[in-house]
């Protein structure tokens, strides 16, 4: 099969498309036809420094699947040949979906839902999951809460101002000022344009912060909460190492998440898609020989959603 492969590290250019072996599915694994895989910051990020995967060299890189089920291994029951499914494969370890087949277990997968498409269902899975269980399993963010969310108008970003809208929070998010009406349209009630306002001195009393961009915006937020607020942090390698003492000390709970599998999440987010309070923007597909390009795309930090590549068979 043809996957998007590279052998070393570096810039978009150091990815090439190969043909390796298509998969077999072990134990309750499935093998499914990808028809399309959405990117990540992880990707491009990961393709530059190698990040948890520097000594696997030459690996494929992609989490987000949506596809078609062609086979399953002993034991596996959930799924049967043709089922539309989406998903992620585990992160950091089960890296592969910019190829054209892809094994993972059943319960990393789940229905894809009608209303939507293998594109738009491959931009939700590493995104959506890692707001959902940053917000609801984490932070526990409740109906009524007052919640603030940076980068609102990123992959994660905007799937999480969906998620806590649903949930019925109060959403206050930061972005530039040519993305605040898209941001009110998928329910934000108060927005900072980040490049004229500090968001530190305008935003007061929120329960939980949802914290995606690292750097100073961790302790920069902490004014912001109340006591007993929630603070999460996507950018592990980024936190200061007395941001979590700081906090204590003002009664802020803070926390570092990194996304997992779950299928429990992922019928939550399939059920939001259903209902019609959940949507991804997709800010360009591409097909999967065009990978590097969309890598460039992704690096300008400057789209709305997500990127998806399509694969052909």
């Amino acid at each position: 099969m043809k996957a998007i492969s590279q052998d070393t590290l570096g810039g978009p250019e150091v990815l090439k498309t190969v043909e390796v072996d298509k998969p077999v599915p072990g134990p309750t694994e499935v093998l499914v036809r990808v028809e399309a895989a959405g990117l990540n910051p992880t990707d491009w990020k990961t393709r530059q420094s190698g990040g948890f995967l520097t000594d696997r060299l030459p690996f494929v890189l992609g989490y987000d699947v949506s596809g078609v089920v062609e086979a399953s291994g002993f034991g596996q029951a959930l799924y049967k040949p043709g089922d539309e499914v989406f998903g992620m494969l585990k992160y950091p370890d089960a890296h592969g979906a910019f190829a054209e087949y892809v094994t993972a277990p059943s319960r990393h997968f789940v229905r894809k839902p009608a209303n939507i498409d293998h594109v738009q269902a491959a931009g939700i899975p590493l995104a959506g999951l890692t707001a959902y269980q940053a917000l609801v399993d984490v932070a526990g963010l409740k109906g009524g809460q007052r919640v603030l969310i940076h980068a609102a108008a990123g992959g994660v970003g905007h799937l999480a101002v969906q998620i806590a809208k649903a949930r019925g929070a109060y959403v206050i998010g930061t972005a530039s000022a040519a993305k605040h009406e898209f941001l009110r349209g998928l329910g934000a009630d108060e927005l900072v344009d980040y490049r004229n306002e500090d968001f530190a001195e305008v935003v007061r009393d929120v329960d939980v912060v949802l914290d995606t961009i690292g750097g100073d915006y961790g302790p920069r937020s902490l004014p912001t909460l109340r006591r007993d607020g929630v603070i999460v942090s996507l950018v592990l390698r980024e936190l200061d190492p007395g941001f979590h003492e700081r906090a204590a000390e003002l009664g802020i709970r803070a926390e570092a998440v990194l996304v997992e599998p779950d299928q429990a999440a992922m019928r939550a987010l399939a059920a939001l898609v259903e209902a019609g309070k959940l949507r991804v923007e997709i800010a360009a597909v591409l097909p999967l020989a065009e990978a590097a390009k969309a890598h460039e795309l992704g690096e300008t930090n400057r789209t709305t959603g997500k990127i998806v590549l399509t694969v052909a068979h």
